[in-house]
């Protein structure tokens, strides 16, 4: 299923896999996954990855969806010697334009006091090893947290489209996502990263519906 908003088409490949499409026919791909991927679709014009977890992290994903002069952006606490492209760098916190198209990287992290921790009280994703994305296409802002908690500097940022992990476990769930959404008040939000596997299972359309009793579209994309 795809989604269409403001002349941009987002379609949910699976899991944390997401690909948008400009009307111009920019096609921008965040996090592929190999899991996910039903072909090798070598359109990609921009590839974006946020960590280095093998679910976001996939050079052979990477591959499959990257169109011959595609630019691939990768958050530079990843080692990325096994990627047949010239990567871009993407900074812990920091701006840069990839491609022509503004991004916004943001730190992403589980909260060490918090319930997304192994059973030794180890974060699932300590500060550093995560980012988050803003990515402006055409005027339109996204908003991709990746694998985090709903931390205090999330609270002020804004964004027209929210593409939030609801699964909870290793990420916020869909209580800290819905919150997070009525924090930013976008106008569109498209959940992510659940019912992959056990851990990760939620009710999606419990979520959907909270956010729609306060006004704010959701799309199960």
């Amino acid at each position: 299923m795809s989604v269409d908003y403001r002349g941009i088409t987002f379609e949910r490949l699976g899991h944390a896999s997401v690909r948008l499409e400009t009307e111009d026919g920019t096609v921008v791909y965040v996090d592929p996954w190999s899991e996910v991927l039903a072909n090798e679709p070598s359109d990609g014009d921009v590839v974006f990855v946020t960590h280095d977890d093998y679910d976001h992290y996939d050079p052979d994903a990477i591959e499959a969806v990257s169109g011959p002069n595609a630019t691939v952006a990768v958050y530079e606490a990843v080692d990325t010697a096994d990627l047949a492209f010239d990567v871009v760098d993407l900074p812990h916190e920091g701006e840069l334009t990839v491609d022509g198209i503004d991004v916004r990287s943001v730190p992403a992290y589980n909260d060490p006091d918090g319930d997304h921790v192994d059973d030794d009280g180890t974060p699932f994703h300590a500060e550093g090893e995560v980012i988050g994305l803003v990515v402006t296409l055409e005027g339109t802002t996204i908003l991709f947290p990746s694998d985090t908690d709903f931390l205090p500097h999330h609270e002020s940022m804004s964004a027209d489209v929210f593409v939030p992990p609801i699964g909870g476990h290793f990420t916020m769930d869909r209580h800290q996502a819905a919150a997070f959404a009525r924090r930013i008040d976008p106008g569109l939000v498209l959940p992510e990263h659940y019912d992959t596997f056990e851990p990760i299972e939620t009710d999606a359309e419990a979520f959907a519906a909270d956010l729609d009793a306060d006004g704010i579209r959701v799309e199960l994309f």
